[in-house]
């Protein structure tokens, strides 16, 4: 049990701190003159990390787990073709899954080859904001590709955010953990890439809350005075990229917790379960946030079509009144010369009084129906 503990308190960040605060930018060591994509690598023995002269290179790493044991993690920032292909030579990686890592833009999904396991989560980063506008960027997206062998574990990041150097702080405090091997520091990425989850999508949440708000609150003379559409629909394509990344990895997040698998720990494997678990919860929240967006959207439009059909009515209402005393003023304006009640001394004002009383009497008919 003490194991599970530091298990947990090693992977997985206080949820205290609100991610709206968070920087969540991309932080890394590597040079951007450097000609290499490898940000960091380690050889781990005993649960600690071996400490060297010099900074080792993946080919120096992997030489030294093979002659004293231990596994090596290598972290890689976007490479290109050419700078990793000498490391897919050095450990064996599949073709099919080298082009996927190189890349990128790839479905979260988990593939086994003969020797190794291929990974790719998505990566989420919420886009502080002081308020949404119809342009506005909710959710940054980003991917980790791992590959899991039996001595040897390598991340490859693509995207602005979701540095794992805290993440490997966190392993390295805990020696325990890291004696376990490369599926530790599986299980260890997906617990964080998962947690991240969450946190986007309770700032998204009050997002939603926001514009839900303003779409129903009262506006003039206490109708409900809505909100742009422009920005329920943005915020709506934002929740479907969101759905992209938290969906497709259920299934592969299910396997890892209830299959047996012979490069995963069977102790770390029962706390799979636990970031299963998470991410279909998150996944469901996913999921109601694009429903209560779309009935959100439905509103707003209803709203919009009642405020026209109430402007109609005034239009129409006003359009009568103004009928009659056009009516009456185009029959005392033809040129007849026996216009009936023509002679009259007092026809004149009689007719303006009953025009004004006619007028009166139609305006007090729709403003008490509703229409004025």
């Amino acid at each position: 049990m003490s194991m599970i503990r530091d298990l947990r308190a090693a992977v997985r960040p206080s949820r205290a701190v609100s991610l709206r605060k968070d920087t969540g930018a991309y932080d890394t060591t590597r040079d951007p003159a450097s000609v290499t994509a490898v940000v960091d690598c380690a050889v781990y023995r005993d649960g600690s990390r071996v400490e060297t002269p010099v900074p080792l290179g993946p080919h120096e790493a992997m030489r030294l787990v093979r002659r004293d044991g231990g596994f090596v993690w290598i972290g890689l920032h976007e490479p290109t073709e050419d700078e990793f292909a000498g490391i897919a030579r050095e450990f064996g990686l599949h073709p099919l899954a080298v082009e996927d890592a190189v890349q990128a833009h790839q479905r979260p999904k988990l593939e086994r080859y003969d020797d190794s396991l291929f990974t790719v989560f998505k990566t989420i980063h919420y886009v502080d904001h002081d308020r949404l506008t119809a342009n506005s960027e909710v959710v940054e997206t980003g991917e980790v590709m791992c590959f899991t062998g039996r001595d040897f574990f390598i991340t490859v990041r693509h995207g602005g955010q979701g540095s794992l150097r805290a993440l490997r702080r966190r392993l390295q405090e805990d020696p325990e953990l890291l004696r376990r091997g490369p599926s530790a520091v599986l299980h260890g990425i997906a617990d964080h890439v998962v947690d991240g989850y969450i946190a986007v999508a309770d700032a998204v949440q009050d997002d939603i809350d926001e514009v839900e708000t303003e779409v129903f609150s009262p506006g003039r003379k206490g109708t409900p005075r809505g909100t742009d559409a422009g920005r329920i629909y943005q915020l709506k394509r934002e929740v479907l990229e969101f759905k992209r990344a938290v969906s497709p990895l259920l299934r592969p997040m299910q396997l890892l917790s209830e299959r047996p698998m012979r490069l995963v720990d069977p102790d770390i494997q029962k706390y799979f379960r636990d970031v299963a678990d998470h991410l279909a919860r998150v996944q469901e929240q996913v999921v109601g946030f694009d429903e209560l967006l779309n009935s959100i959207l439905q509103a707003n439009l209803a709203q919009a079509s009642v405020a026209q059909n109430e402007d109609m009515r005034k239009i129409t209402s006003w359009a009568a009144i103004v009928a009659v005393p056009t009516m009456v003023c185009g029959v005392y304006g033809m040129n007849f010369e026996h216009m009936p009640e023509l002679h009259w001394r007092y026809g004149y004002p009689l007719v303006l009084g009953v025009t004004v009383v006619i007028c009166l009497g139609i305006h007090r008919t729709l403003k008490r129906n509703g229409w004025l």
